[in-house]
């Protein structure tokens, strides 16, 4: 597609893991994409502080953008940003960043949830966020910040969100995007706000957050020094600028499915499970299970459960490549994990001791032992292990959220990275007994670059955007087998994790 009425938009999506620049080429009612930058996402860690490195990945990020260009022969439309949540960096006065942010996994936030109960209680934060409680969410980190009296909070002017931070490095505008502005558990849902009465009370400043606008805006215009020229006048765009956001964004889903009937699962370093809603769902057992509600795109709320993912086999990786010397591959894993057998042996991927493990093949055998189950011992028995509990916390976390929203799920679409492992794409289809829809890979970056085509009106709505990622991308079905054996084996997963070791 090299024609006049192409339009080129750069996707730059960011991963807790690693970093892309994706060219999208848009034309009538066809996309195509391509991958032009690829880079790693290594936090460091000083002096006990785990940290993002904001220099390199902004460095990354205009690299890709440069590539873009080229590619594209200076025709872009657009660009745009989306990355995790949570995480944030803090302005001066002058507009300076005051330090790297710090990692969501770092440990300043060990014990902080229960001081904000102390003076908030969890029930409030609840009704006022809709946000499940996790110790590495925003408000936690900041709550950290203050009780520890760290001084970067003091000197701070601005906060503002990980693609916020990049948005205004590329084009000097502050804002805050509304998907990555739920994430940080101190928007207001009711008053679609920020809930300036948590942190008041928390003794956290409210004049840093600056004003929350729709995924789908025209931020500004590119910062021309990034490309040495001055005759290029090009939008930055916010999209759905949490990841998870732009991925939902780029499920296709059709237009005949009823709301309710389908359920998403956004497939990488996290887990993300849940259905697209018109409203918050906030009541007694949303908040008993720890659901989420998570800003979405065109008015939604994404009801949601963030759950542990295949960070487990990436750190296991890590940990086997770091011992034989070399690089191990996720297909050679998956094979020894496909001859292994079955059920037996269970983890809780979302126990604590998951969360930042030294060496996570070790934190898997110590949780079996703990548990009275036979300890893994090879890499495939792991991988399966990891694999098959994934997929039956997948089941668990669908009864609860059909018993909270009502809704009754027929089909699940996995989008992401996760949506090329067949083993798993497969388990799931098992152990939740519905078909399963894999793709796009690279829903991230699709449903970015359909956010930007929206706020140029290249595309009139969600519906049209996701009809035509159904047309460009295909899907690779997966259609449930061995049903009771995974429910029997479901009865055994709930019992051991129950024992909460």
């Amino acid at each position: 597609m090299k024609t006049k009425d192409t339009k080129n938009f750069i996707a730059l999506d960011l991963g807790a893991s690693s970093g892309r620049a994706v060219l999208g080429k848009f034309q009538k009612q066809a996309l195509e994409i391509e991958e032009i930058h690829r880079f790693e996402n290594i936090p460091v860690e000083i002096q006990g502080t785990l940290y993002w490195d904001a220099p390199m990945l902004f460095r990354e990020i205009c690299n890709g953008i440069r590539l873009g260009f080229e590619r594209a022969g200076e025709n872009i439309s657009g660009i745009g940003i989306d990355t995790w949540g949570v995480d944030f960096g803090l302005l001066d006065k002058n507009g300076r960043l005051i330090g790297n942010p710090v990692h969501y996994r770092d440990t300043r936030t060990n014990g902080i949830m229960e001081k904000v109960f102390e003076i908030i209680p969890r029930e409030k934060i609840f009704e006022t966020t809709g946000i499940q409680f996790m110790q590495l969410n925003t408000l936690f980190q900041l709550a950290a910040m203050k009780f520890g009296k760290w001084s970067e909070l003091e000197r701070a002017e601005t906060l503002l969100m990980m693609p916020d931070l990049f948005n205004y490095f590329l084009c000097g505008k502050k804002f805050a995007e509304f998907t990555e502005a739920t994430t940080t558990q101190f928007y207001d849902i009711n008053r679609k706000n920020w809930a300036f009465a948590i942190l008041t009370e928390l003794g956290i400043p409210t004049g840093i957050l600056p004003k929350i606008i729709q995924p789908g805006s025209v931020l500004g215009i590119l910062d021309r020094a990034i490309l040495a020229k001055n005759g290029l006048a090009v939008p930055v765009i916010a999209p759905a600028c949490h990841d998870t956001g732009s991925a939902v964004a780029a499920v296709p889903s059709s237009s005949e499915d009823k709301p309710g009937t389908w359920a998403y699962l956004s497939s990488g370093t996290w887990s993300l499970l849940g259905i697209e809603v018109k409203n918050p769902i906030v009541n007694e057992l949303a908040l008993k299970f720890n659901f989420t509600n998570e800003g979405g795109v065109s008015g939604t709320f994404r009801f949601l459960k963030n759950i542990a993912g295949l960070w487990f086999i990436q750190e296991c990786r890590r940990i086997w490549s770091l011992e034989e010397k070399r690089e191990i591959s996720f297909q050679e894993l998956i094979k020894q994990a496909k001859s292994a057998k079955p059920f037996q042996h269970f983890i809780d991927p979302d126990h604590p001791c998951f969360l930042k493990p030294a060496n996570m093949p070790k934190a898997i055998a110590e949780f079996c032992k703990n548990t009275g189950q036979p300890v893994p011992e090879d890499r495939g028995e792991i991988v399966r292990c990891v694999l098959e509990s994934l997929a039956l916390k997948y089941q668990m976390i669908r009864e609860q959220m059909e018993m909270v929203s009502g809704a009754k799920i027929e089909k699940l679409h996995i989008v992401g990275g996760g949506s090329k492992n067949p083993l798993l794409n497969q388990f799931s289809a098992n152990a939740l007994g519905v078909p399963v829809l894999a793709g796009p890979s690279e829903a991230t970056a699709i449903g970015n670059i359909i956010l930007q085509a929206m706020a140029l009106k290249i595309i009139p709505d969600i519906k049209t955007g996701r009809n035509i990622i159904r047309k460009s991308f295909p899907l690779k079905i997966f259609e449930p087998k061995n049903i009771s054996q995974w429910q029997d084996a479901s009865l055994k997963f709930a019992k051991i994790i129950s024992q909460n070791p």
